[in-house]
């Protein structure tokens, strides 16, 4: 069995082998993104289901502390991205969904023409707890025959 992650510090550069069956392409993505300010990032397939990532300084070399310190971050940034494409993965309904009822609301309200095209003669909604109430009936006057009972 080979390890998820491994990794070797060589001239000047750190050099990361990744398991792609625990790892997709995506979160490895997502992850080299977050390091292209720091460095510079490159992504290769030296084996069938391994990924190898090489992280180089953008100015001169860097020191062993320092490529130490990307290689930790990277790790932690790439198990993170592989968490969130797992969840989005398995939610995808949800905030599908939820994006389009956000951006319907951002529509703004129906039109008077769109209003006009509603039909209002089907017959009401079933009510089993009684909770509907007409505007009518919650808010009518009190007739004189009431107040005297």
């Amino acid at each position: 069995m080979t390890t998820p992650v491994t990794v070797e510090l060589q001239h000047g550069r750190v050099h990361l082998e990744v398991d792609e069956s625990l790892y997709p392409l995506e979160a490895l993505y997502a992850a080299a993104y977050v390091f292209i300010d720091r460095c510079f990032v490159l992504l290769d397939r030296p084996a069938e289901s391994r990924l190898r990532v090489t992280l180089s300084p953008k100015g001169g070399a860097a020191d062993e502390a320092t490529l130490n310190a990307w290689a930790g971050e990277f790790g932690n940034e790439l198990l993170s991205c592989a968490f969130r494409h797992k969840i989005t993965a398995q939610h995808r309904a949800t905030i599908e969904a939820v994006t389009m009822q956000a951006i319907a609301g951002a529509m703004g309200p129906p039109s008077l023409d769109d209003l006009a095209k509603l039909d209002f003669g089907s017959e009401p909604l079933e009510d089993p707890l009684g909770i509907a109430v007409s505007w009518e009936e919650k808010y009518k006057k009190p007739d004189k025959k009431d107040k005297a009972e």
